[in-house]
């Protein structure tokens, strides 16, 4: 967390004059930061940095309509603004719009569309190589670096990176993404496990799941095992096929339903058995539904669009539906 406002701090002052995107504040996301993770000796630290247009530029979230999956795919549209205010004529900024080419290719930085664009949308691989390319340059100024090393990994839709010091060592991957208006649900760069074209980004309920374990947290006793029945199952479960996803999304409805109290060290076994029983039953009907797509009976503080809280539910087990030999291996 110290790293990424760090980070955070120093690539406000390099960019801020810049008509590369504004980054905001990193939220810590995914199961490092939810408090739980499959494997405590390779946790991966996911942070989601939201993203807003540079000046001159707009930001327009469209959705993807071509070769539409089950789940929602969307593109970002970037436009140039007019800039002739007296504004920003006092800050010597060209407008992109109503000035001559030559004279803003020889007076001033080229434009987001003609950096981390392809065909006005913007472009998840450019934008991850210019996050490394920032995370590089501006490392060497960063407190941090004086007792720890830096290693960039290969990634094509996030930036990831290792930082050690001899003792320890961290891994962890930067995604960036845009708010969908003032929602915790996003467009972002998440990976998928199947190709998708560079100007895709998905829709990402990362940082509204990490609202609902915080919920939890507040409201759980002192001596609530939610986590770890989380963390046991899905070591219980590795190698047989169901994705850890899955588990998380089976508890993280027990969680919405069943009393707080009912999680305490000694309904350990019994919230196991709760788990076990309620993946057996949605393999059986082939039915299990995302917790935030469509879920009506969120707590409050998640905030939702309204295209996701009206929308149908969305089945997690829809390739069982499709595919007998599938559902019999499940």
């Amino acid at each position: 967390t110290a790293l990424m406002e760090k980070f955070a701090s120093y690539s406000r002052r390099v960019l801020s004059n810049s008509f590369y995107p504004v980054l905001k504040p990193a939220i810590g996301v995914g199961s490092a930061f939810e408090g739980w993770s499959p494997r405590e000796q390779d946790v991966v630290y996911q942070v989601l940095i939201p993203m807003t247009p540079p000046r001159g530029h707009s930001f327009r979230v469209e959705l993807d309509t071509a070769g539409q999956t089950r789940m929602r795919n969307f593109r970002i549209r970037v436009r140039q603004e007019c800039t002739c205010s007296r504004e920003q004529r006092r800050r010597k900024m060209l407008c992109f719009l109503h000035h001559p080419e030559e004279e803003l290719r020889s007076n001033q930085d080229p434009s987001l569309l003609h950096t981390l664009c392809t065909d006005s949308y913007l472009d998840v691989q450019k934008t991850a190589r210019w996050f490394c390319q920032l995370v590089r340059a501006i490392w060497p100024a960063l407190p941090q670096a004086h007792s720890w090393h830096l290693v960039l990994l290969p990634s094509t839709r996030s930036c990831q990176f290792k930082v050690s010091n001899g003792r320890e060592s961290y891994r962890i991957e930067m995604l960036f993404g845009v708010r969908q208006g003032n929602s915790d649900v996003f467009v972002s760069s998440q990976p998928r496990p199947y190709h998708i074209s560079s100007t895709i980004w998905p829709e990402s309920y990362a940082v509204a799941e990490m609202k609902f374990f915080k919920y939890i947290a507040r409201r759980a006793p002192p001596d609530s095992l939610h986590l770890k029945c989380l963390q046991f199952f899905i070591r219980l479960q590795l190698g047989f096929g169901f994705s850890t996803y899955t588990t998380k999304t089976i508890v993280i409805h027990l969680l919405n339903v069943l009393p707080p109290s009912w999680w305490s060290r000694r309904h350990f076994v019994s919230r196991l058995i709760d788990i076990s029983e309620s993946l057996r039953a949605c393999v059986h009907v082939r039915q299990l539904n995302h917790f935030i797509v469509g879920n009506l009976i969120l707590p409050e503080g998640i905030s939702l669009p309204p295209h996701v809280l009206m929308a149908r539910n969305y089945n997690l087990f829809h390739d069982l539906v499709m595919d007998p030999v599938a559902h019999s291996q499940a």
